[in-house]
Parts: structure tokens; C-alpha cells; sequence
């Protein structure tokens, strides 16, 4: 199908990745339902997709809730009557030792990053069933295929992601859905502000600092990379690093 007559979920669509692979995607002539909590940063990035002649519709959702989430996937078919991708994008990183750790940061990267992920997969895959086409893109991370000191529960929610990804695609080639899993190395985005434990978070931004990190239109790049494969191929990972990123 043209990407002008697809249409795309992008949750954790307010900023970062999320908001670059709508912006992306928006530029290729996808219908866009762009799913986030915050509601004004939303608004300004489906403004962006439709004064660059997209068209976007901004959707209020937190994806830790199922009530949302089922309003958002209702409210995205009644206005465009299909999903064709969805891309799970929403997360949060609170690195830090395992040791001392606020366990309430643990919950809320096992609640959006892994739990959040599968219910709103779970609310999606339905309409792709019938339709027998469609496309799941999750945003995992290098964190999920490589232990690293730090990072122990960010890694079990992403490791998580890979996990499900690929048990999923089992199941549903059969009905013609494809799953792709893509794992950025180190991406600048404003997530590293959001890092709970402040040595952690300085400890991440000066490694960063080594680098020439990724930027968030890198990784949309990939994700629409995926996506415009042909319908006989299953792209099912794509991994992106810095090239100075040895791990």
C-alpha cells in the first residue's frame, strides 16, 4: 500500500524519538494518531505534521492505562477506519545501581516500557487480525540485548521487549501482521534529563559526552526503513549504534 494511504500509531509521540518518527512518517503521507500524556507538547507536533501538509491527530494516552489506551485505539479507527502500524515508542530510563534504588522508578520502566508496550499491542492487534495486514514496530534498545552495570531493571524491561517481539511475530505472521523490534545505542534525547538518580544521570550524560550520539531522526529513519519493505520481506530487528559505541 502507498504510504499515503497508510496509517500509523505512534505512542510516546510528544518528544523525542516518538515525536521525529511522526515527523517522519507525517513527511512520507502517513495518517498519523500520535498518542502521549502531555497534551500541549502533542498538539504542537501534529501542528508541525499538518503545516508540512500532513495529517496528524493528537491523542491524549497514557499507556500504564487500559481505559486509555482502548479510547485511543477507538478513537484512531473511527477517525482514519484502519491501523496499519503501530509504533511503540513510549518509555522512561531511570538507570542507577540495583542496590538503594527507588523501586517506584523500577515500576514505572516495567509499567510503560514492557507493560504498556503489550497493552497497547494487545488493544491493536485485533483490527490488524481482521484486516490481515499490519505492522508492529517496538522501540527496544541495545540495553536489551547487552547486561550492563547500572542498568539492571532498564535492561529486564527491554530484554522484555525483545522477548515479547519476538513471541508475537510467532504467532501472528499467520494473519499477515510483521513485527520489527529496532534497538538504539545512545540517542540524544531529552530522556537523560529525566534520569531519576542524579550520580547516574551525570555518570550517562558524560558517557555520552564520548560520543557523537544518534539523534532521534536517526532512529525514524530506521523505523521507516522497516516499515516500506516489501510485503514479502519481515524485517524482525534492526540495531543502530553510534559508530562509537563499542557495547
Amino acid at each position: 500500500m502507498p504510504s499515503a494511504h497508510r496509517v500509523a500509531l505512534v505512542t510516546g509521540a510528544s518528544s523525542g524519538i516518538g515525536a521525529a518518527i511522526a515527523r517522519d512518517l507525517g513527511a512520507r503521507g502517513y495518517h498519523l494518531a500520535l498518542a502521549a500524556r502531555r497534551k500541549d507538547a502533542l498538539e504542537a507536533v501534529a501542528s508541525t505534521i499538518r503545516t508540512a501538509g500532513g495529517g496528524a491527530v493528537p491523542l491524549v494516552c497514557d499507556v500504564t492505562k487500559p481505559d486509555q489506551i482502548a479510547t485511543c485505539v477507538a478513537r484512531t479507527m473511527q477517525e482514519f477506519g484502519r491501523i496499519d502500524a503501530l509504533i511503540n515508542n513510549a518509555g522512561v530510563m531511570h538507570n542507577g545501581p540495583i542496590s538503594g534504588a527507588d523501586v517506584a522508578q523500577w515500576r514505572a520502566m516495567i509499567d510503560v516500557n514492557l507493560m504498556g508496550l503489550m497493552l497497547v499491542t494487545h488493544a491493536v492487534l485485533p483490527h490488524m487480525q481482521a484486516a490481515r495486514s499490519g505492522h508492529i514496530v517496538n522501540l527496544s534498545s541495545v540495553a536489551g540485548r547487552i547486561i550492563t552495570v547500572g542498568n539492571g531493571v532498564y535492561n529486564v524491561s527491554k530484554w522484555g521487549v525483545n522477548v515479547f517481539s519476538e513471541a508475537l511475530r510467532k504467532e501472528v505472521y499467520v494473519d499477515n501482521v510483521k513485527v520489527t523490534v529496532v534497538c538504539p545505542g545512545v540517542v540524544d534525547t531529552d530522556l537523560l534529563d529525566k534520569i531519576g538518580d542524579p550520580a547516574a544521570r551525570a555518570n550517562f550524560k558524560a558517557f555520552v559526552a564520548t560520543l557523537d550520539p544518534l539523534t532521534p531522526e536517526d532512529v525514524a529513519r530506521a523505523v521507516a526503513y522497516a516499515l516500506e519493505q516489501p510485503a514479502h520481506v519481515s524485517l524482525n530487528e534492526i540495531v543502530l549504534r553510534p559508530a562509537q559505541q563499542e557495547r
